[in-house]
């Protein structure tokens, strides 16, 4: 069975009422980053799915193995950051009177500390977001093992894929040193292997990369949505929900229509469009969707 992650009891706005063990293990290297306000609450967190667009799945590929999907981040603590560092931004740019055409394009000169900072609350985020998919890749290994134990099965867990998307990375393109923001993609170097979801109700992609550096070795990281989330609502009931998502156990309530199929690009076409990008290894076709 190979796994790409795995999946807890809490989602939407939930958290675990105490962090685990091995979260704590974990933030004992990070002291200096969660010695902050929000440090219990990023602990409690760590290790639980979140809402939004965010997802587990159980899935079978061409050759009926199972795979288990993740798309999970660094929950509030990101956000809260990233907030921070914008105002920050925002103060410096009235303080020196620089002129902007919207106060939203407001910036950190490099090397100032104000720049230093951010970047160690940044690196700090990505690590959040990684160990807080491995806690959940832990949890339903184990899980899944302890379910088909009982049965008198075993359970083979293969390497996972673990790939960021909307995320920074210091690299090295047309011979010169730069910094890579990937929004809605993800690494897709030669030989990379990389995860492309679609829908709750259509399928997902595991890739390897064509290492193209005209895209500076990217590929996108999903289907992408074609409409907002409140047109969504608007346009689809949940009986709509009910009839995409046909074959799939999964929430069919008035509570998820904004991550409907129909809100969001035809995840072939994407994959036809970026056939340059990547090659496919494995074609995904969820049966469980846990949202939150």
């Amino acid at each position: 069975m190979p796994i790409l992650a795995g999946t807890t009891s809490a989602v939407g706005f939930n958290s675990h009422r105490e962090p685990r063990d091995a979260v704590l293990e974990w933030a004992r290297g990070q002291k200096e980053a969660l010695g902050r306000d929000t440090s219990q609450k990023a602990l409690n967190q760590l290790g639980t799915l979140g809402g939004g667009n965010h997802f587990v799945e159980l899935c079978t590929n061409e050759n009926d193995r199972v795979w288990i999907v993740l798309h999970s981040g660094s929950r509030n603590l990101g956000k809260t950051l990233a907030e921070a560092h914008i105002k920050t931004a925002q103060k410096l740019a009235e303080r020196f009177f620089v002129d902007l055409p919207d106060v939203d394009l407001a910036y950190l000169p490099v090397g100032t500390p104000e720049f230093n900072a951010y970047i160690g609350d940044l690196k700090f985020a990505q690590e959040y977001a990684f160990e807080n998919r491995r806690e959940m890749l832990a949890a339903i290994m184990k899980d899944v093992r302890r379910f088909f134990e009982k049965k008198g099965r075993d359970v083979a867990f293969e390497e996972p894929i673990n790939c960021h998307h909307n995320y920074v990375a210091w690299e090295h393109h047309f011979g010169e040193d730069v910094i890579v923001t990937r929004k809605g993609a993800i690494r897709a170097r030669n030989g990379d292997l990389g995860i492309i979801p679609g829908s709750m109700g259509t399928r997902s992609y595991i890739v390897e990369g064509l290492g193209n550096e005209e895209s500076f070795a990217s590929c996108s990281h999903g289907a992408g949505r074609r409409m907002s989330r409140a047109r969504a609502r608007k346009e689809f009931t949940a009986a709509d929900l009910a009839a995409q998502t046909a074959g799939v156990e999964c929430r069919k309530d008035a509570g998820v229509i904004d991550e409907i199929p129909g809100a969001y690009k035809d995840i072939d076409r994407v994959m036809e469009q970026q056939s340059d990008l990547v090659r496919v290894r494995h074609t995904l076709k969820q049966f469980l969707c846990v949202k939150g």
